[in-house]
């Protein structure tokens, strides 16, 4: 991690422009930068050339007027070519070593912002996930970085060099004529005044924008994802219309910043040129009167003129900067974004096979401000127990589970994996005990072969292989063209439903993990590929603690006991024949589910 350290006071005139940044993340940035000291010292040295090559630019002017021009000095005819070419080249020295070290610098801070984004989302827990849309983080990390980019590479570089070259023309300057010096600087300063003006309407238009950008990547992301419904339901017009409409608020956000970037630059030229026609009158009256020569009064306007260039380069960078503190101030959000699933100071490790789970009164909730999902939930699944957890939509069957690998942390009560409470057990260690198998099954556009490794990454060939016989995969795999080989596309969309679910399983298998977590695995199979995954299940629950969220009531039947979620409280539990003879919720359940004539085809107790 970098250290916020206080080494900016040296630097106040760059530490002004990331005024759209709290000052932590200000420090923040600069302490980035400065974490390249050495590379920073020979950048600025380089700057330095640069900047002393300009003053040397319109010093020399007066000997090639009143020296060559005027006095016509042959040695001095040899001499001033000489040295033009000598400040050119050490110029174009300087200008290449500069940007070459900066764009390392922040090419190097851009590599750690998208590795750090990426890095906290993957660690963030599954509340921020949820909240966040998928195309507003993948903004962040593509979009915003590449805008800070140009704050950090384009802007620092040029905002050195140009302040090194301000000095050096205002020595030529003052050197020069210091009296004709003050009187300018009288009018000049006007010429500042846009860069404020303008640099706050970028800043709140590029923040419109990039805020736009990302509903609109999150837009894209979406359609495409659920381009079959689109089709089906021939919703292709009203998609466009909806993605026009996002463009074209887009279109209006970037005109504005256009306008605002693009009108800093003119009204300075003007009042710039304001300066310039005063330089020329009082200059002009000096030389006429004696007071000054030709050479004094075009090498003071030569070093005013290109004094004029790095303000305006300024003014422009004040553009790209106040877009940069706005999209740093978006990365930092996430960057910041409190870690409420953490780890125990002193963590102890899970280990063994032979474990149990247990919710000791316990209650959650998604927020403060919602209802809770789960009220006084008390059930223990003892080791290689298979516990099924059944009921309607929103009873608390998925909020249940998820309590157990910590991807949510109990409001009050807690939850005990071989009786250690799991935020006192390390994450990793948790996580590494328990296996998952969701409705949707998630793969990756990689091989069959890596997306049962993901299971166990250190996982030979022979296992993997072993792992998809057991799933029932291993005669649908082995007819692939390339076999194991096989790309498998974006979530698995070269596979039937039913392929997909038995490679998740494979992936469960090779983990070989003792707790195991089925959320409805089989309700999206029609019911030939239902009872292929079935047998799978059977291979895969086999001496593990198993909770199985099921929709279809038929396929727990094996269950050790049924839980009966209701409105977040367990309303029966038992086993199959004991719930079937009570005939209560769980009875009028099953009821609804096999019996499409009423109750009097009720299935019978087991």
């Amino acid at each position: 991690m970098i250290d916020n350290r206080s080494g900016t006071k040296d630097i106040r005139f760059m530490d002004k422009k990331f005024a759209g940044l709290t000052g932590s993340r200000r420090t923040k940035i600069l302490d980035m930068v400065f974490q390249y000291r050495t590379r920073l010292i020979i950048a600025a040295l380089c700057m330095i050339v640069v900047a002393v090559a300009n003053g040397a630019m319109a010093f020399l002017v007066k000997p090639v007027i009143d020296d060559i021009f005027v006095a016509r000095d042959r040695d001095m005819l040899m001499l001033i070519p000489a040295l033009a070419v000598l400040v050119f080249f050490l110029k174009g020295m300087g200008t290449f070593g500069s940007e070459y070290l900066m764009n390392y610098i922040g090419e190097r801070i851009i590599r750690f912002f998208r590795d750090s984004l990426y890095e906290r989302i993957t660690d963030l827990p599954l509340a921020f996930i949820h909240k966040e849309k998928t195309g507003a983080l993948m903004s962040r990390i593509t979009n915003d970085v590449n805008i800070v980019k140009g704050m950090v590479s384009t802007a620092v570089v040029n905002i050195f060099r140009d302040f090194f070259s301000i000095i050096a023309f205002l020595f030529v300057i003052f050197y020069r004529d210091w009296q004709l010096a003050c009187g300018a600087f009288i009018v000049l300063p006007l010429a500042f005044y846009p860069i404020l003006i303008f640099g706050r309407r970028v800043r709140k238009f590029s923040t419109g924008t990039q805020e736009t950008m990302a509903e609109l990547n999150s837009f894209l992301h979406e359609t495409f994802t659920g381009s079959k419904i689109i089709k089906i339901f021939n919703l292709q017009t009203f998609e466009k219309q909806r993605f026009r409409e996002k463009t074209g608020r887009l279109f209006h956000l970037e005109m504005k910043k256009v306008i605002a970037k693009a009108l800093s630059s003119p009204v300075m030229e003007f009042l710039g040129g304001l300066g310039v026609a005063f330089i020329i009158w009082f200059g002009g009256l000096r030389v006429i009167n004696g007071t000054s020569t030709p050479g004094i009064f075009f090498s003071f306007l030569t070093a005013v003129m290109m004094l004029y260039d790095p303000v305006k380069k300024i003014s422009k960078l004040n553009n790209t900067i106040q877009e940069g503190a706005a999209a740093a101030s978006r990365i930092f959000d996430v960057l910041e974004e409190d870690q409420t699933i953490k780890e125990a100071p002193d963590p102890q490790v899970l280990s063994g096979r032979a474990l149990d789970v247990a919710f000791e009164d316990v209650c959650f909730s998604y927020g403060f401000d919602e209802a809770p999902a789960l009220k006084h939930i008390n059930l223990a699944a003892e080791p290689g127990e298979v516990l099924a957890l059944v009921g309607m939509s929103g009873g608390g069957k998925t909020s249940l589970v998820n309590l157990i690998p910590r991807l949510y942390d109990v409001t009050s009560g807690r939850v005990t994996v071989g009786g250690i409470d799991v935020r006192d057990l390390s994450i990793q260690s948790l996580r590494d005990h328990i296996s998952i198998v969701t409705q949707e099954p998630i793969l990756f556009n990689e091989t069959v072969q890596d997306n049962i490794r993901y299971g166990r990454m250190d996982a030979t060939d022979e296992q993997i292989r072993a792992a998809a016989k057991a799933a029932f995969a291993h005669d649908f795999i082995t007819g692939f063209p390339k076999g194991y080989d096989t790309l498998i596309g974006e979530l698995g969309s070269r596979l039937s439903g039913g392929e997909k679910q038995r490679i998740c399983i494979a992936r469960a298998l090779i983990k070989d993990a003792p707790v195991l977590i089925l959320d409805e695995a089989t309700s999206a199979l029609d019911s030939q590929a239902e009872q292929v995954v079935q047998k799978a299940l059977e291979n895969l629950m086999k001496g593990r603690t198993s909770f199985v969220i099921a929709h279809r009531l038929s396929t727990i039947d094996y269950a050790s006991r049924i839980i009966l979620l209701k409105n977040g409280t367990i309303v029966e539990q038992g086993t199959w024949d004991q719930l079937m003879a009570s005939k209560g919720v769980f009875y009028n359940l099953a009821v609804l589910q096999t019996a499409p004539g009423g109750q009097n085809d009720a299935p019978e107790t087991r």
